[in-house]
């Protein structure tokens, strides 16, 4: 029952908002009484500290453990730094989608209630990011950019919220852009793994290919 109730809660923190969901409400939705729902959480606060405790710390544990700590890190250079770049962007973004997939409430709650401004479950999430391993990924960026493998114009501490924007997003708006394109089969027929991939060809390879020639001056 405990695990129930808070997967509901979950649900509605997605669907309607922390600040708009009670006790109540998510008694209603599980079919129990209020107090049945304060019998395994005390208050409302116990109850949002356990759905960021036990349903969005370990999704973030899960995604970003690929990334070595800065002390396991090899002191001596590494060889291609790139390609080291490239397997943790592609590790990273895979296991992102597919916590979304088993999760269909990760992406409309990470961007209501942890990227929004007055999102409720911010301050609760911030603590647990693993901001040891965001630093030794961007780390790895910044040795892949040294090296000239990735473009100058790329910032290493802003490549995590790419990885984010490129595949939460999509997915968190997806009843918005298949109705844009409602009219074209390919686009409804885009499903995680092409989101997945979409991301990683963005990522690592960016969107023009390196063969395309150069825009013209304006003017010209």
């Amino acid at each position: 029952m405990r695990g129930q109730l808070l997967d509901l809660a979950t649900d509605l923190f997605a669907a309607r908002g922390v600040a708009a969901t009670t006790i109540a409400h998510i008694a209603q939705r599980a079919g129990v009484t209020p107090a049945m729902v304060h019998y395994y959480f005390k208050s409302r606060d116990q109850l949002i500290d356990a759905v960021v405790m036990e349903r969005i710390v370990p999704v973030i544990g899960f995604v970003w453990a690929p990334v070595p700590l800065a002390q396991d890190v090899p002191q001596a250079p590494i060889p291609d730094p790139a390609a080291g770049a490239r397997a943790f962007i592609a590790e990273i973004v895979g296991r992102l989608v597919q916590c979304a997939a088993e999760r269909p409430w990760l992406p409309a709650l990470w961007l209501h209630e942890v990227v929004n401004e007055g999102g409720q479950l911010r301050e609760r999430v911030l603590r647990h990011l693993p901001s040891d391993r965001l630093q030794a990924f961007a780390g790895l960026i910044a040795d892949s950019q040294r090296q000239g493998a990735i473009t100058p114009g790329v910032e290493p501490r802003l490549v995590f919220l790419s990885i984010l924007g490129l595949t939460l997003l999509p997915l968190a708006t997806s009843a918005l852009w298949r109705r844009v394109w409602q009219a074209d089969p390919q686009a409804q027929s885009i499903d995680t793994q092409a989101i997945a991939a979409h991301a990683i060809a963005m990522l690592t390879g960016g969107l023009f290919s390196p063969s395309a020639p150069p825009p013209a001056p304006p003017g010209r």
